[in-house]
């Protein structure tokens, strides 16, 4: 099995994979994560277009983001093995992973898996491409932890809370938010469901989109959730969006450094024979390094 790439996730920006003036702009951004779109964002009698497009787009612009992805349609679509293939023979070498959407079952992240062993041969691709997968369907909900054990590409999953909240009726007035009706978090259990199901198989939770990208401390409130759950980040449908998740997401430099303070303080203990000690009125044992070690990783990820 193939070690999978450590990658910052805190913010996923989606670009319309039509639009060659969006993805410029989006090549130019400092962000971790920006996926271009060959879904949702791209009309039925435009993705064939689109797919050159993106082409075009991962080869001729100098790209600015840590991670570069190309969101595909989903294995039950006419669209899916053309997205794969295009995008790939095209731009394969330049590309970090590909995006499934609506995954409903282990297999069909096998089938991405293998077009990209076959594709990955014959091209004599040198970079291994890893694979995101959404959970936005009830089944897939049901099937999350088969699905995040189904690949050694498998990198992370996704909560699309768009199509979800479709799949499972729920009566919402918008995407990604709260309704009144339900006084506590309506995304609380699905998002603690695959956020489980993530870290028992090694692989990132990230929250999906909150469509009011004009309220941002709505936006944020979300974030905030999904982070203290345990979620690496969440989707920007917008620009604007970015900046908050990056920063929710982000450990501040004070926890960092009482982090790595208490972590040589343990170190020191042990090798003295104490099992828990007292660091500036705060206890220290085992279990606690572990969650100091957990933002020690993220924020030499980020290199703070």
């Amino acid at each position: 099995m193939s070690e999978r790439p450590q990658r910052l996730r805190r913010c996923q920006l989606s670009v319309p994979g039509s639009s060659e003036k969006m993805m410029q702009k989006a090549s130019k951004m400092e962000l971790d994560h920006v996926f271009l779109d060959l879904e949702d964002a791209v009309a039925p009698n435009a993705k064939a277009a689109a797919r050159g497009m993106i082409v075009e787009a991962i080869n001729s612009l100098e790209w600015t983001p840590k991670t570069l992805c190309v969101r595909i349609n989903d294995v039950e679509t006419e669209y899916c093995h053309d997205d794969i293939i295009e995008i790939v023979t095209g731009a394969g070498e330049k590309l970090d992973t590909i995006m499934l959407t609506k995954a409903k079952s282990a297999h069909d992240v096998m089938f991405v898996h293998l077009l990209l062993d076959q594709l990955e041969a014959k091209l004599g691709l040198k970079n291994r491409i890893g694979i995101e997968c959404l959970i936005e369907e009830v089944e897939g909900m049901m099937n999350v932890e088969e699905i995040a054990a189904s690949s050694d590409r498998l990198e992370c999953l996704v909560f699309g809370m768009g199509d979800y909240s479709a799949s499972q009726r729920m009566n919402l007035r918008g995407i990604g938010g709260d309704s009144p009706l339900y006084p506590p978090d309506v995304w609380h259990y699905p998002r603690y469901k695959m956020t489980i199901a993530c870290r028992a198989n090694g692989i990132d939770p990230v929250d999906g989109p909150f469509a009011d990208f004009r309220n941002p401390d709505a936006f944020t409130a979300e974030c905030e959730r999904s982070n203290v759950l345990g979620m690496v980040g969440k989707w920007a449908i917008h620009p604007s969006q970015v900046e908050p998740a990056q920063t929710v997401f982000s450990p501040t430099k004070q926890a960092v450094e009482s982090a790595r303070k208490q972590q040589e303080a343990y170190a020191k203990a042990l090798e003295e024979g104490l099992g828990a000690i007292n660091v500036d009125g705060v206890m220290v044992d085992a279990a606690s390094v572990r969650i100091l070690q957990n933002i020690i990783n993220t924020a030499d990820l980020i290199g703070m």
